[in-house]
């Protein structure tokens, strides 16, 4: 996965808090593996931490701003992107909206962009405070992807995965999926609080893969805003791979295998391993968000 080393990021979609803490301490979820264990089954690559009850029950602080500011000071050019870990999720972000914001129009639609906040240990959000351990998640409430770095290094460690560059991507990729769901009226249809193999949950979580599919068929061909050419200038099949790896890595099959060591498909919110490879690979061989009805 290459950028062009010549592109200009646009800082403005990525909210850096990282080292900031959230005034007033009102977060609710518990921090480190032991959390993220009993946490991960129900929410990984999610939406907002209101649906697991860990909201505190009144308004929750927003985060504060970063003193650092790492990402503004660090991340200008495509250049940057392909050796800086932050700087790539910045220039994924560009990426991801520079292609929905003309599919919308395509489909008589607006699109509105989202800014993904990168945050250490915990933040405030619209959906409920939240620590890493829930993991990167949509809050639909203020229309932002949260997400610690870190976690890219759990994916790997702790959940098996692959790793590398497009395994973060399309990690990315799917919360702006859930973005897209959000804009679009469907992202509701996860909320009726059913669980299992054939649940709204897993319909939404599945879809949410396919989009991440179709950003990336045509994310070497999609024109940035500011220089009219692709930001992702090489995407190969060994990234698809990394992508499809990652996928699978957080089945709730593979899951509830390796924390629990048993599988209940009737306790399932996001899918198994092969339901997210095939809907991520439909979205991607297809390239085309119709073909993501997961509901039929």
């Amino acid at each position: 996965m290459q950028f062009d080393d010549d592109a200009d990021l646009d800082t403005s979609e990525v909210q850096d808090v990282r080292g900031s803490r959230i005034p007033g301490g009102k977060a609710t979820v518990g921090g480190g593996i032991v959390g993220l264990i009993a946490l991960v089954l129900g929410l990984l690559l999610g939406v907002g931490p209101d649906q697991l009850g860990l909201s505190s029950g009144g308004e929750e602080p927003a985060a504060s701003s970063s003193s650092v500011a790492q990402v503004q000071q660090n991340c200008r050019t495509g250049q940057d992107a392909n050796t800086k870990e932050d700087c790539r999720i910045v220039a994924v972000v560009n990426s991801l909206q520079d292609y929905w914001r003309p599919e919308f129009q395509l489909r008589g639609g607006t699109y509105s962009p989202a800014q993904t906040v990168l945050f250490t240990s915990r933040v405030g959000t619209a959906c409920g405070a939240a620590s890493s351990a829930v993991g990167p998640f949509y809050c639909p409430g203020d229309r932002k992807v949260y997400l610690d770095l870190e976690f890219f290094e759990e994916l790997r460690t702790t959940f098996g995965s692959s790793g590398g560059p497009f395994a973060q991507a399309y990690v990315v990729a799917h919360e702006y999926g859930h973005h897209v769901q959000n804009l679009m009226g469907t992202l509701r249809r996860s909320q009726d609080g059913r669980t299992g193999q054939n649940s709204n949950a897993v319909k939404v979580e599945l879809q949410a893969d396919c989009y991440a599919g179709v950003w990336a068929r045509h994310a070497t061909r999609t024109p940035d805003d500011r220089t009219g050419r692709p930001l992702i200038t090489s995407l190969t099949e060994a990234d698809i791979r990394e992508g499809l790896d990652a996928a699978a890595a957080v089945g709730d099959d593979r899951i509830q295998e390796r924390f629990q060591g048993r599988v209940t498909p009737e306790t399932w919110t996001h899918g198994s391993a092969e339901q997210r490879q095939q809907w991520f690979y439909e979205g991607y061989r297809t390239g085309d968000m119709g073909r993501c009805n997961t509901f039929r």
